[in-house]
């Protein structure tokens, strides 16, 4: 039987490897808009230990540098109600002036109670100051809760269990939300929190490049030997009068990257939740880790992170490279570029779609001072009516059915990503509360990989190794 085309059994002599410091993992243009999702950069770090007594403790080491939050300070017979989220000054002007007319507006419906609105930007910082807040006795009321680390929260008791403020609710439906969305924060017949936005996953790719190569557009059912059919057919070496043309871009961050394990069959994790070795080194992730490093350093239709930092530009922005697996939060830089773009599901080994979703979620601390107030701005805030104007801006899609079912009657993009969406997986950090810290493994991986020539095997098993060890010190909490 022929090895299929991106098989490494065709592979051609390993072209010379270089040594030099990667850019950051994931590209500015990739993460600097997601104000309002889920999906940015996920914290690393451990938050829980075993105490002696055998309860649960907060780990301050890394957290006494920041600084805690004060408690509310309302005037006479004024409420005020404290919302965290993970928005800053950086994030995009006309969102946040938007979001804080939607807050003024339940304010008016609410008189006498005021929202304090509290930003924690900075990567990594998120989780942290959230979980100061609550040792300090302070949490905010309502916080935004990322999917990609919800475990943290949702399975430690710090938040406040939404299913009977639903059922006793006759506004609220939970029917006009989506189900597999829903999902990161039910445990059993708890709901911790109702969705705010979310993106799946998917190729994006710019059909004027793939129109001018003669490539057809990519089907539902596309393999992977008919993206690296594409990619080679879009790739186009430099020239003296232009620059090289990748088929696709490569960004080594986790979370963009192993969405192609599962289109393997493999994974990261067990089902246990604790399991790596011997999954993410399994034979079928390890191939699609190949599959991926192969396509910088073999096929040459991806830039290297190097010589993607190199060329100074996002390349998929500029019309220098024809697909990225990217979410819904770049539409938005795309229509500035006035790119003809398309958007595509990630190539699939099994027959069977997948993608991974990341989500933003509004909950309720456990220790909120107002949580039935803290319950009517959840809701108020995933209604229809507001989430109509919420994500006009473009940047993800609404948590609420009826809301992106109306975007998507008008416009092409947003129906094809709903339609991604539906067979989309929550991350595994919803599920895995120290997983977030595995993803930084899985970049380093991919840095001893391209860098410093380290085997696809060894860098992987090395990978594996390090993850088992960290949810196995959740194991022995």
């Amino acid at each position: 039987m022929q090895a299929p085309l991106w098989s490494t059994a065709r592979r051609t002599a390993q072209p010379p490897r270089t040594c030099c410091p990667l850019h950051k993992c994931g590209s500015a243009d990739q993460t600097a808009s997601k104000t309002g999702l889920g999906a940015g950069p996920p914290m690393g770090g451990q938050f829980f230990q075993r105490t002696a007594s055998g309860g649960r403790a907060l780990l301050l080491a890394a957290l006494f540098a920041l600084p805690a939050g004060c408690g509310p300070a309302g005037g006479a017979g004024e409420s005020v109600l404290r919302s965290a989220n993970w928005s800053g000054p950086g994030n995009d002007p006309k969102f946040l002036g938007l979001e804080r007319e939607l807050i003024r507006g339940f304010e008016s419906g609410h008189p006498g109670v005021r929202v304090q609105v509290e930003q924690i930007p900075g990567p990594g910082l998120y989780e942290a100051k959230l979980l100061l807040m609550v040792l300090s006795g302070e949490p905010p009321d309502v916080l935004q809760l990322d999917a990609s680390s919800a475990a943290v929260l949702v399975d430690n008791g710090l938040l406040l269990d939404l299913a009977p403020y639903m059922a006793a609710d006759p506004d609220f439906r939970r029917d006009h939300y989506f189900d597999n969305v829903m999902e990161i924060a039910r445990r059993g017949d708890k709901l911790f929190a109702v969705p705010l936005d979310f993106t799946p996953m998917v190729i994006v790719y710019n059909q004027r490049l793939f129109d001018a190569a003669g490539v057809p557009y990519p089907h539902d059912n596309w393999s992977w030997d008919d993206f690296l059919r594409a990619a080679r057919a879009l790739t186009i070496e430099p020239s003296a009068s232009r620059p090289k043309q990748y088929g696709f871009q490569f960004e080594n961050w986790m979370p963009l990257w192993m969405p192609w394990i599962w289109a393997n069959g493999g994974d990261v994790v067990g089902p246990d939740g604790r399991s790596v070795q011997g999954c993410f080194d399994g034979p079928r992730s390890m191939e699609a880790i190949r599959f991926l490093a192969d396509l910088m350093l073999v096929h040459r239709v991806a830039p290297t992170p190097r010589e993607s930092a190199a060329a100074g530009t996002d390349l998929f922005r500029a019309g220098r490279a024809a697909m990225i697996l990217t979410g819904h939060w770049m539409l938005i830089e795309y229509k500035v570029d006035r790119l003809d773009i398309g958007v595509a599901p990630i190539p699939t080994n099994t027959g069977e779609p997948v993608t991974v979703m990341y989500a933003s979620s509004l909950a309720v601390a456990a220790g909120a001072r107002h949580p039935r107030l803290a319950w009517e701005y959840v809701k108020f805030m995933t209604s229809e009516a507001v989430q109509r104007r919420r994500v006009s801006t473009g940047l993800a899609i609404s948590g609420n059915r009826r809301t992106a079912e109306h975007y998507a009657a008008h416009d092409g993009l947003e129906a094809e990503f709903l339609r991604h969406a539906a067979y989309a997986r929550p991350p595994i950090g919803s599920r895995v509360e120290r997983y977030v810290a595995c993803e930084d493994f899985g970049r380093e991986m991919f840095e001893d990989i391209l860098n410093a020539g380290v085997p696809v095997e060894e860098a992987v098993q090395r990978a594996a190794r390090l993850m088992q060890k960290v949810l196995a010190r959740r194991a022995e909490d």
